[in-house]
């Protein structure tokens, strides 16, 4: 039998692509909650939970020592229970894909108004000037640039290309900007997971140490009597609430900052769109 090789034009049309995978490796991503929460048990068993802020600390320590006496709000906290430093941890992981996010939708954006790029460009397109938009893209150092940059290129070849007709180099255009943009995007939604995910969990954990809470203060009251009890009760009842506060906390900075970025990416995306556009149609109606 035969060999079966590939086809001619399916390896040239492996070889003119402009456009290059991007290497990238998320297992940092997953690390960094994991971290976040010890980080967060740190902070609540060594400072919020230092001997020195109760009046009767437990002489034994250990993994959840039973510290009486806060001196303080903060103190209370660590009565929370050990739901406290797990939503600590929660906090500490949106601060850091905040950070992460902010930074990498900052880079993303490149440059000046994304619009007044994208009018730039049509006009050198008018003019048949392919050169100074290419240098446009370079100035715009964003996605938006980066993605018409990959059009241009094949729009300039397409330009000297005598075999196919107007309609197959639109596109093949249209092909380059769409594998351009699919190497973009995902690079732009990255680690939302991560915010969007804590904005539920961390208000039903933050429930969820509340109810402990309550638990173990209701278990108190049965054990003792009188006004104790009641003091008691109220003790517990505000250490539980910590839970709650740090929950809603971490939820409703999760859910601001996840819109946030959300709005700016959608941005970048329709600027992706119309460069797209943009070549096809400038393409369609110098070149007939």
């Amino acid at each position: 039998m035969a060999d079966i090789k590939p086809t001619a034009p399916a390896a040239a049309a492996k070889a003119n692509t402009s456009v290059q995978p991007k290497k990238s490796s998320n297992s940092i991503s997953w690390i960094a909650p994991l971290v976040c929460i010890i980080l967060g048990y740190i902070i609540w068993r060594f400072v919020i939970g230092n001997p020195s802020n109760f009046t009767k600390p437990d002489p034994n320590g250990g993994f959840w020592p039973d510290h009486e006496g806060a001196k303080g709000g903060l103190a209370r906290m660590f009565l929370g229970g050990i739901i406290v430093p797990i939503l600590i941890g929660l906090f500490l992981t949106v601060l850091t894909f905040v950070i992460e996010r902010f930074l990498t939708v900052s880079k993303a954006a490149g440059t000046g108004n994304i619009a007044e790029f994208i009018r730039k460009v049509q006009f050198h397109l008018a003019n048949k000037d392919v050169d100074k938009a290419l240098a446009e893209c370079d100035k715009q150092k964003g996605s938006v640039g980066n993605v018409m940059k990959a059009g241009l290129r094949k729009y300039k070849e397409m330009i000297g290309n005598g075999e196919l007709s107007t309609e197959q180099k639109v596109l093949n255009i249209q092909k380059e900007v769409e594998e351009a943009t699919a190497l973009e995007l995902p690079m732009l939604e990255k680690n939302l997971v991560f915010l969007s995910t804590i904005a539920s969990v961390a208000t039903l954990l933050g429930l969820l140490g509340t109810v402990l809470g309550m638990i173990r203060s209701f278990s108190a009251l049965g054990d003792s009597g009188g006004g104790e009890a009641a003091q008691k009760l109220s003790q517990g009842i505000s250490e539980a609430l910590y839970n709650t506060a740090l929950g809603i906390g971490t939820s409703a900075i999760s859910i601001i900052m996840y819109n946030v970025f959300t709005t700016r990416i959608d941005g970048i995306t329709f600027g992706i769109d119309e460069s797209g556009f943009t070549l096809t149609q400038s393409f369609a109606a110098n070149y007939k």
